[in-house]
């Protein structure tokens, strides 16, 4: 079952080539890579006198996902023993959350984080949302693989359990994967006739119709979403949040919100996420942990010019300030540094 998830982890990253998205990540697939001396590397690490956390934060944050997998291979091969694992029981606190995360695969990573955003008492629909409302079709179907192998349950039936109302129908239409991946081309006609229906569903009536929005939403492209907001203000006199904050409320607002804001700017979108799990008294270091290590590889440069220009200050100097320890020099490392921030 694990080569079926590899398997589609390949065409996902194929799919993501053909769609031309360009990846700008802060880890990139290490030139000089040996999976064997890394192995070997991080066995001296742990198994030496106190643990080298710095040798381990060096290696995990300078391989890709796909190397930290190779390296994991051969550590198996060559010493028997399961590299997660060992780095599980070495490491403590927010560092082992990180270090865990970073040795699953990112549909892996995903799933086992939507599953413990829906069990026990209560739901993480703030969780559930930034996942399921920025991830392409891709991301969603290896999601899906990796949650049904992992725990043996469907995510669209534990969403199905999980969620209520309009919310539960608009995360099982991106549970389906229907979303226009056809290319950045857009249809204007189109988009002048969606806005004039989101308009006629919501501003233009009483009570709002979010099957039109949950239709339109969840299956035009991001780029024809783009030109249906466009056109949107030309219709209804205002954006297309004040609409969605004036017609909707709970879940469902923060799930429309999510999927304009992913396709105004995904790098502003995590940016302003990654300000809010440190702004103020205290740190949300499951939701930063979760966002720097799920776009570290795809668009984690581009969050910090946005992060830079909306808030002034970089991404490194808010992690260097609000987090401590080895906690902060692994997400530092995996920044890479301030110089292509501003």
């Amino acid at each position: 079952m694990a080569e079926e998830v590899a398997e589609y982890i390949i065409k996902y990253r194929l799919a993501r080539a053909d769609l031309g998205l360009e990846l700008l990540g802060c880890i990139l697939e290490w030139e000089d890579f040996d999976a064997e001396a890394d192995a070997v590397a991080l066995q001296d690490a742990i198994r030496g006198a106190g643990t080298d956390e710095d040798a381990i934060i060096e290696i995990l944050a300078n391989r890709n996902n796909e190397q930290r997998q190779m390296i994991a291979f051969k550590y198996r091969a060559c010493f028997g023993r399961d590299l997660k694992e060992e780095l599980h029981d070495e490491v403590r606190g927010n560092l082992e959350k990180t270090v865990d995360g970073m040795m699953d695969s990112p549909p892996m990573y995903d799933a086992k984080t939507l599953r413990a955003a829906m069990k026990g008492l209560g739901t993480d629909e703030d969780t559930i949302i930034e996942i399921m409302c920025t991830r392409v079709n891709g991301e969603i179907e290896a999601i899906k693989m990796a949650y049904q192998i992992e725990f043996d349950r469907d995510l669209a039936e534990d969403l199905e359990n999980e969620t209520s109302g309009h919310f539960k129908y608009l995360m099982q239409c991106i549970c389906a994967g229907g979303r226009d991946e056809s290319g950045e081309d857009v249809d204007e006609e189109k988009a002048v006739n969606d806005a004039q229906e989101l308009f006629d569903a919501g501003e233009d009536r009483w009570g709002t119709d979010e099957n039109v929005f949950n239709r339109i939403l969840a299956t035009r492209s991001f780029p024809q979403l783009r030109a249906t907001f466009l056109a949107y203000n030309a219709v209804a006199g205002c954006d297309i949040e004040d609409s969605i904050r004036d017609e909707c409320m709970g879940d469902l607002q923060d799930g429309y919100l999510a999927i304009v804001s992913r396709a105004r700017e995904v790098g502003q979108y995590f940016a302003e996420r990654l300000y809010d799990s440190m702004k103020g008294a205290g740190t949300d270091e499951d939701k930063l942990i979760r966002i720097i290590i799920s776009r570290s590889e795809i668009d984690m440069k581009r969050i910090k010019v946005a992060f830079f220009l909306k808030y002034e200050q970089t991404l490194h100097a808010f992690v260097e300030d609000d987090c401590g320890g080895d906690f902060k020099k692994m997400l530092l490392a995996i920044l890479h540094g301030e110089n292509d921030e501003e």
